[in-house]
Formats: C-alpha cells, structure tokens, sequence
C-alpha cells in the first residue's frame, strides 16, 4: 500500500457513531445530514425513470438537461457576470467525487496546498492521498464560541508556490461564512499568486443571515470572472435532503470541463440516471423545495442554540450557516473520549471536534438538521443531566 494512504486515519466521527450503532436508546446528531426523508417529488421522479428503464449510462459529465437546469440554477443565483452555462457544468457521483476529482486534475505529488480548518476531513485527507504539501491556516473562535478568519494570515500562508487554496464556507463544523469582501481579497491576492481556488460551497443555501437577495450565502462566483482559477463544489446532498443519492457538480472554467470529463470516466464513468432524473426535478421545483427547508432548519437552529447556551459551562453561538452548533464544554479537551463518554452515559451521539483539525479539540459538533425540534430539546436536557 502506498504509504499516503497507510498513513490516513479513521473517521473519528464515524469511531463515535460505531460505539452507539444498534442502541436505540441514543439520540444521533453526529452525521452532517437530516433525519428528513428526500422530498416526495424529488423521489417520485427517479422511481419514474428506473420504471421507464433508463438504467444505462450518460454522459460523463452528466445528463445535458440537467447540465442546463444547474447553469440556470447557479446563474440565478450568481449572476454578477452574466448567465454561465452548461459548459461550465459537470456532473459527479456526489459532492466528495467533485471535490477529489478537481483536486486530480489540478495537483501534483509535491505541491503546496493551503486549506483553511478546522474542515470537514475530507477536504484535507484529499490532497494528503495525492501526496500534496498541505498547509493548514486555522480559524479562531472568540469568547463566545464564534468563529473567525485571520485574513491576513490566510493571504501570507497563499504564495506564489502556492498551487490550491481550499476553503470551505458556510464551514463545516463551525459555520462560519465568508464575507464578500473577503472572498474578492482572496480571489485577487489568489489572481496575483496564480493560486486555483477550490471552494467548497454545499451549504450556500443553509444560510440564515438575510443579508443577500438571492438566499445564498456569498460566493466566489458572486466575484470571480468566468476565465479565473476558481472551481466550485456543490451538492444536491444539504438543500435538497438528498445525502443517500450521492449527486454533485463542479462549476468551473469552461476550458476545464473536457478535462475532468476525462477524468470523470476514470473515476465513477458517470453517474446513475435516476439520479440524475430526481436532481432535475429538485433543481426545477427548488423554491418549491428549498426554501421551506431553509426555514425549518433556522427553526432548529434558534430552537438549540439558546438552550445550549443555558447550560452552565456550556459555549456556542448561533452560525450564520449550515446545519451545526458547535460547542465546547468547560473542563473538557478531549473531544473524542467526552464524545464517547456521552454516547455510553447520556445516550447523545456528536461528532468529536477534533475530527476536523487540530485547532477544533475540546469541541463538539451537534447536528441540528432535526424533523423532530423536540428531539434537539430532549438531547440538551440529556447533557444537562448528565453534567450535572
């Protein structure tokens, strides 16, 4: 085995579900997705293609319907510089496929990779398994459990030898979001550098800030030109509760798409047409859809943060975006044993933080993505009984 690969590490998160998995007593809030079924018309739309037969394969780059439906999609959106089109659009076997299939066709063994964390693994295990130099920049909570950006520090860490910057946002443990004014620094500084930028953007619609007209957190493509070094990860996973589907797509340079068509072909060929079938439809009745899962997750959100902050020795703040309060506990720096130790002695299941970087220990994160509000009330009472 290649040594890159012998040298990766388990999935912490999943280490903490494996301790819980078949006791029906513990309440789960450790996986990044909604105990919310997939939407009916979403559904009905791929069982209506497999009972049609469409079960042969597509194109590598995906279906050119739904190729369109996504480039009007993105385009209302983030339309700061015009309509993109499908050019720009490729389909992948889920948003973890678009993420190592761009990262396969712009790095090499060697080359020097900046990720801003603490981040979902996958984002930082990638480049370690292509045998990358990763340089991690780290976010800073503040006092009350919010979290930040060093901008300056980010700029320095981005050298002309520099050849990836990795950001994901809203964040996944924390968050956090971007502002659009950091986004235009970056992607200027990243323009100077000759720097490709791949954001990780699957939870733009799980934003509850207000403070854009489209409903999207800010984006890259809100600021980039169309010829720039910027490639855009997506998922139908968050705003369209669809995680078991596995759907993704790349929004990227239009020079590119023949490229990670290639590579797509070396990778997954393309994927499934029923899928592909439902993810049209999801795209096509999306403010039919979206919005009110917006809103309930913000439901969730205020319901939890505030009772969580009630608990004594207990930090977090309400994030900006995604589906997570992340939270540490007085007394606490082990995150993986108290994770542990709460499955096993208050039944609650959270994902220890430091699965996500070194600079999240002594965190936990606590998906809120609940059909169930009570459920998010029900674990906080747990907590509260068992600290005390």
């Amino acid at each position: 085995m290649r040594q890159a690969v012998l040298n990766l590490e388990e999935s912490k998160i999943r280490e903490v579900a494996n301790a819980g998995f078949g006791r029906s007593d513990v309440l789960p809030f450790w996986f990044g997705e909604s105990d919310e079924a997939t939407p009916e018309a979403i559904r009905a739309a791929g069982i209506a293609s497999l009972q049609a037969g469409e079960t042969f394969y597509s194109h590598n780059l995906g279906l050119p319907e739904l190729r369109q439906a996504v480039a009007d999609y993105t385009s209302h959106l983030h339309s700061a510089h015009g309509p993109l089109g499908p050019e720009r659009i490729g389909i992948t076997s889920g948003g973890v496929s678009a993420l190592i299939v761009a990262m396969q066709a712009l790095i090499d063994a060697g080359d020097r990779v900046v990720a801003v964390t603490p981040v979902w693994p996958n984002l930082t295990a990638q480049p370690r398994i292509l045998g990358a130099d990763l340089h991690c920049v780290p976010l800073h909570a503040d006092a009350d459990g919010a979290w930040r950006l060093d901008l300056p520090a980010l700029l320095a860490a981005i050298t002309p030898g520099t050849r990836l910057l990795v950001v994901n946002a809203p964040n996944n443990p924390t968050g956090w979001t971007l502002s659009r004014d950091e986004q235009s620094a970056i992607l200027d500084h990243c323009r100077r550098t000759g720097t490709w930028v791949l954001a990780d953007e699957v939870y733009e619609r799980l934003y509850y800030a207000g403070d854009t007209a489209s409903g999207a957190a800010p984006s890259f493509l809100d600021v980039a030109r169309p010829d720039d070094r910027l490639v855009v990860v997506q998922s139908f996973s968050k705003a369209f509760l669809m995680t078991g589907w596995r759907l993704g797509y790349l929004v990227m340079p239009a020079d590119m798409t023949p490229q990670v068509g290639k590579l797509l072909e070396f990778n997954t060929s393309c994927a499934p047409v029923f899928v592909q079938r439902a993810a049209l439809v999801a795209v096509q009745q999306t403010e039919a859809i979206t919005p009110r899962i917006v809103a309930h997750l913000k439901g969730c959100r205020d319901a939890l943060v505030p009772l969580l902050q009630a608990v004594p020795g207990v930090r977090t703040s309400a994030a900006p975006g995604g589906m997570y309060a992340f939270l540490r506990i007085d007394g606490f720096d082990d995150s993986l044993g108290l994770a542990k130790c709460l499955v096993a002695e208050a039944a609650i299941g959270l994902a220890p933080g430091v699965a996500f970087g070194p600079e999240a220990e002594g965190w936990l994160r606590w998906c809120f993505a609940s059909k169930d509000v009570a459920r998010l009330g029900e674990g906080v009472e747990r907590l509260r009984r068992w600290l005390s």
